[in-house]
């Protein structure tokens, strides 16, 4: 009972050890005991399946000790014994070899356990709901897979505590400072994420009832080792990993949703938080005077370079034809933002396709074919068009086969794209309406939105592009005839910039950003895997696909070249809004390299 739980409490390790052997019944469980003290979980492991090196020091299974061929534990606790403190055994040779006292062919690990870190919450002020409850925690065996090590394989198991939405950051924060009690959360959100079907049924513990507002997060469980030994008969294996130490609080991770369809959070270091949050401030220059901060919305930048971080296969569009009295009547902006962005993706191994306009698919091959053939786009990518062609059109185009459950990409991109408005028309910035030249990309955003797994972005520098209707009231009231040409079609992220093409630049910088963060490159794996330091030819790699200034004046002359013109003037010229690429543009692409590039702290 909780009573009983609060009566033992305070004992001391030494203490609580005594009364494990003497099996009192008050202690069912370990949890909320020895506050402060770093809680070990013990597993022997026969010698004869363990010939070679075994590396047990992982996120699941950080191994704070072993103890070779002994009994006895390490320096540690060294009034305890094995052989006494082992008391909940499964049955076998490991029970009948405590029961003999021969425990001379056993390696006892001794491993951090999540308990450890729950006094430290409390202290935080965050609840914990096993602990109140007077409940073991909730342990889940998931469907990910740990990294083969030797002999050993299983599946990772999890804890999963609830944690009230606005005690997030500070739970991430306070387990992050505890590596040998598991770290920083491996999973937040959706449990189905996990292949965790129902909470209300733990493989091992004991169900955890939620209050409302409480998230599920899910923490790297020292079990996982249990499930290693109990998958012996095909001889498996442990995952390997070595939880980050560093103190650097730059290193701390903070906590955002990027979904709530399913319900998906993502960690990222405070330093590179704070990277792209400078990102976002650069590129909300103003140059042309538009007015265009009264749009900014803080942090969209940041939650959709993690949407895009976690995606597989992303489609992006664009086309903005405002010069509806020419041929093409396609604009500069748009294209070299989103070819930025495809770029990047193609570089951390994610699936591109470029989607447009029926009218303009010609152009915007001849746009791909010269982007690789300049080294600014790493690969060719497929360019798609969308036709309506009934009221399924749009499920079919996102869906393999029209199935919900099977979506064809994780995320849209729309940058610098002719957004629908509230009458149904697309205009530009002079009010004037081209929807004779815009395709209804839009139901495919409206689509996405009924659709789980799929998350989009609109980039924009005026509110009539598309996924621009998520700030429109403010683009009705605060932008020049914003009342007629507001987009009225959201996207879940609403990334503003004085040009779009920057907003593009800055997602690509974002990207590579969030690449060469750790603890988001934990989070991404699991915690599972040896923690990689990326080598000098992938770290080339993802530095080449950022954008440059040469790169991006060799693109812009391409689609002069094509016949594409300045939005603002007309002019056909090496300009974009009205503004030349020198010095505007380049400055830009500069300051948003510096910002990317320099060392964080």
């Amino acid at each position: 009972t909780c009573l009983e739980m609060q009566q033992t409490a305070d004992l001391s390790p030494a203490e609580l050890r005594l009364l494990i052997r003497q099996n009192d019944p008050r202690i069912r469980t370990t949890t909320g005991l020895a506050t402060g003290k770093i809680c070990l979980l013990i597993n022997g492991v026969c010698v004869c399946v363990c010939a070679g090196p075994i590396s047990l020091s992982t996120v699941s299974c950080r191994a704070i000790a072993d103890s070779p061929r002994k009994s006895r534990p390490p320096r540690m606790c060294p009034a305890a014994n094995l052989g006494e403190l082992i008391f909940a055994f499964r049955t076998g040779s490991a029970l009948q070899a405590v029961k003999s006292g021969s425990l001379s062919d056993m390696v006892s690990f001794y491993l951090g356990c999540s308990f450890g870190f729950e006094g430290k919450l409390k202290e935080t002020g965050i609840p914990v709901r096993n602990v109140d409850q007077g409940r073991n925690v909730s342990m889940y065996r998931t469907s990910v897979p740990c990294v083969p090590n030797g002999v050993f394989c299983c599946p990772l198991v999890v804890t999963m505590r609830p944690v009230p939405a606005g005690f997030l950051d500070a739970a991430v924060e306070v387990t992050h400072q505890n590596p040998l009690a598991h770290g920083a959360p491996v999973h937040i959100g959706d449990p189905a994420l996990l292949g965790i079907p129902d909470l209300s049924k733990p493989d091992y513990g004991e169900p955890v009832a939620f209050q409302p507002g409480d998230v599920p997060v899910f923490w790297a469980c020292g079990v996982t080792a249990i499930e290693a030994i109990i998958h012996n008969s095909s001889i498996k294996t442990l995952p390997s990993e070595s939880p980050s130490t560093e103190s650097n609080p730059g290193q701390t991770p903070i906590c955002l949703s990027f979904s709530h369809n399913p319900l998906f959070y993502s960690l990222v270091s405070k330093s590179a938080a704070a990277s792209i949050r400078l990102l976002e401030e650069i590129i909300i220059d103003d140059p042309g005077q538009r007015g265009i901060r009264a749009l900014f919305v803080k942090d969209e930048l940041l939650r959709s370079c993690l949407a895009l971080s976690h995606s597989s296969s992303v489609a992006i569009t664009t086309g903005f034809p405002t010069h509806y009295m020419h041929s093409p009547p396609d604009e500069t902006d748009g294209p070299p933002g989103a070819i930025a962005m495809a770029t990047m993706l193609l570089s951390l191994g994610k699936q591109v396709t470029l989607l447009t306009d029926s009218r303009a698919l010609e152009m915007n091959e001849a746009m791909v074919t010269e982007a690789v053939r300049k080294g600014v786009l790493k690969a060719a990518i497929p360019v798609v068009a969308f036709e309506d062609r009934g009221p399924e059109s749009a499920l079919h185009f996102l869906c393999h086969h029209g199935d919900p459950s099977r979506p064809r990409y994780d995320h849209l991109v729309a940058i610098e794209r002719s957004g629908r408005a509230e009458d149904g028309n697309y205009y530009n910035m002079r009010a004037i309406n081209i929807k004779h030249l815009v395709d209804p990309i839009d139901d495919l955003f409206i689509a996405a939105k009924k659709i789980p797994g799929i998350t989009t972005t609109g980039i924009g520098d005026g509110g009539n592009e598309l996924g621009m209707g998520k700030v429109k009231e403010k683009v009705k009231t605060l932008m020049p005839k914003g009342d007629l040409i507001a987009c009225n079609v959201p996207a879940d992220f609403a990334i503003t910039a004085g040009v779009s093409n920057w907003g593009g630049y800055a997602v690509a910088c974002g990207l590579y950003l969030l690449n060469t963060c750790a603890s988001h490159q934990r989070y991404l794996r699991r915690g599972l895997g040896l923690d990689p330091a990326a080598s000098r030819a992938q770290l080339q790699d993802w530095s080449t696909n950022l954008p440059s200034v040469q790169k991006e004046e060799s693109f812009l002359a391409t689609l002069v070249h094509l016949g594409i013109r300045s939005g603002k003037t007309g002019n056909l010229g090496m300009e974009v809004d009205g503004l030349t690429f020198h010095p505007t543009h380049s400055e830009m692409i500069n300051r948003l390299l510096d910002a990317t590039l320099e060392p964080r702290t």
